[in-house]
């Protein structure tokens, strides 16, 4: 008995070969700046306390000592660094965490974390509603993918300047121009000892593995024509496609979602968050992944409706893997039992105390 294997052309096999080249080469620069000492061993954002040490304890010491008073016998608590354990003083030790240490090959060790919390934060009741949206919303641009594209095709074919410039535009959400701005963010981080810039070139490789991970399934799920080699208006589904003919004829079956527009608006994510005080990141990146958009469809790449799901996407794993490992905010411990007091004023001018219960 025969078995026919499939044979994956030059074209299938370059792309695999260039990302793997490209992530030994990040995971090369970041080993070189943390051996040499170039990658510093914390990773802070703005709002993190300088010069942390990667565990400090302070020790309160609750109880008065006689020899610590003002003349007001206001008492003074004392801090000690090296508490004695014979100590019978009652004492409450709060430990500051350090915050993250980058790693090498976060990037790829990050990745299960990543889905697992990406799914668990994306399926939940409150996101709900905005699921169906996006399926609503979906549903309506398939039933005009085809109004929608002809005149882009049409203009495509016409004009010279719209052809350099959508050609331009799709090869902005293609991956290796978003590899390249790892390697520029990690080549600065090295040479100049940035640790914001090591960080967003690993963030921005995770989120192009994390995102394009799930797109990747989704394409071998839906098995979506792409239109132009499309046998119906708005190209056929084949869901749960044989995956041989799949990698033979992968055009027939990779149109949704899009991951050009996932991987353009993930990477946009990432550095604008990492580098909230440049404004102009997102002044030019909104526009530039809608500019993604119109190229994929006017050079009949993708349909309208394979966007809104990758936008979802791009979106959703670029602020997650961007804010992975930021400090949370102190919360406000307050009781449902303890209410809110305040002065208020009645209709008749009177003044009154004013009770209020948050939960």
């Amino acid at each position: 008995m025969l078995f026919e294997f499939p044979c994956f052309p030059l074209k299938y096999i370059l792309p695999k070969l260039l990302l793997f080249l490209f992530i030994f080469f990040v995971s090369i620069s970041l080993t070189i700046a943390q051996t040499t000492g170039l990658l510093p061993l914390e990773i802070c954002d703005s709002t993190s306390v300088s010069e942390m040490q990667n565990s400090q304890i302070i020790v309160e010491n609750n109880t008065p000592d006689t020899n610590q008073y003002f003349k007001d016998s206001t008492f003074v608590s004392t801090i000690s660094t090296e508490p004695s354990i014979t100590d019978t003083t009652l004492q409450s030790v709060h430990i500051i965490e350090s915050s993250h240490t980058l790693g090498v090959f976060d990037m790829f060790t990050n990745l299960p974390g990543d889905w697992y919390r990406w799914s668990k934060q994306t399926f939940t009741t409150n996101n709900l509603p905005l699921i169906a949206a996006l399926g609503v919303m979906t549903a309506g641009m398939v039933v005009t993918d085809y109004e929608l594209w002809q005149p882009a095709k049409k203009l495509y074919a016409k004009s010279h300047l719209t052809r350099e410039i959508s050609d331009a535009f799709v090869s902005v959400g293609d991956g290796k121009f978003q590899f390249g701005l790892a390697i520029g963010f990690g080549v600065y981080g090295v040479v100049f000892s940035d640790s914001k810039a090591l960080k967003t070139a690993s963030q921005v490789t995770e989120v192009i593995l994390a995102c394009g991970g799930v797109v990747q399934l989704l394409k071998h799920l839906t098995g979506r024509e792409s239109p132009f080699v499309a046998t119906t208006r708005t190209g056929e589904w084949d869901l749960f496609p044989n995956q041989i003919e799949y990698h033979k004829h992968v055009p027939h079956y990779d149109a949704f979602p899009s991951g050009h527009i996932a991987t353009a608006m993930a990477t946009m994510i990432v550095i604008s968050e990492n580098y909230p005080n440049q404004k102009w990141i997102q002044y030019i990146g909104y526009p530039a992944v809608a500019l993604v958009g119109i190229g994929l469809t006017t050079t009949s790449i993708h349909w309208v409706s394979d966007f809104p799901l990758g936008l979802a996407l791009g979106y959703s794993f670029g602020m997650l893997i961007s804010h992975q490992f930021d400090t949370p905010k102190e919360l406000k411990s307050a009781s449902i039992l303890t209410p809110n007091a305040g002065l208020t004023m009645l209709p008749n001018g009177f003044p009154a105390l004013q009770l209020s219960w948050n939960w």
